[in-house]
């Protein structure tokens, strides 16, 4: 199946009116009147009523997991590759210069023991800088394959840059029950997020401008 783009939802009545993903206006509003609308959707959003940004969805199957947060699916026999939303894996391994963290192996036994080999229809919000697809994994009952990662002590909710990458907000209440329960990663004294390991670690062995915390 193609990736297929799909409006996600929402209960705002601003929804047809907020600036699309290319900063352009939704709907049909006049200028003049722009400004009254957005106090209006500003008042909305200040009493929690926020919308859902544009979703998409992708479709194929398993042919790679590559860590607890990457896989690739084979769509219309290419691949493509795909980064989990919202959550980041303890890293594995990439070489002398790039070691791999505690539990990095078990995040992706994990995820591979959930979606190896399965046919997957992805929600996605956007492409990254390495061209691949940022999406959630769907589970029954509105759960994602994220979320359970999160909840077993198999992936840290995505707080690098302040948290501008975590769209799930339910994840940060998963990671401090499962750091609460010390399952997985929190069985480890000071684990160290992952991009904090890429920064600290990684960047600090190839450049040598840092004293390297592996």
């Amino acid at each position: 199946m193609a990736t297929q783009r799909t409006p996600g939802s929402s209960a705002s009545p601003c929804a047809p009116y907020t600036i699309g993903r290319f900063g352009f206006f939704r709907g049909r509003v006049g200028r003049p009147a722009l400004a009254h609308l957005w106090v209006l959707c500003g008042a909305l959003w200040l009493g929690g009523a926020a919308w859902a940004a544009d979703t998409y969805v992708v479709s194929g199957r398993v042919v790679n997991v590559a860590d607890g947060d990457t896989l690739t699916l084979l769509v219309q026999g290419q691949r493509q590759r795909i980064r989990l939303a919202s959550i980041d894996a303890p890293e594995t391994g990439h070489g002398r210069m790039r070691p791999g963290q505690p539990f990095g192996q078990a995040a992706r036994r994990a995820l591979a023991q959930r979606v190896a080999g399965q046919t997957l229809t992805l929600t996605c919000y956007e492409q990254d800088h390495y061209g691949r697809e940022i999406c959630d994994i769907p589970l029954s009952g509105g759960e994602t394959v994220n979320r359970l990662l999160v909840a077993q002590g198999l992936a840290w909710a995505n707080e690098q840059g302040g948290g501008k990458y975590l769209r799930d907000p339910e994840l940060r209440v998963l990671e401090a029950r499962a750091r609460e329960q010390r399952l997985g990663l929190w069985q480890q004294p000071g684990a160290v997020p992952p991009w904090t390991w890429r920064w600290k670690c990684w960047n600090a062995l190839e450049t040598g401008a840092l004293t390297p915390i592996c």
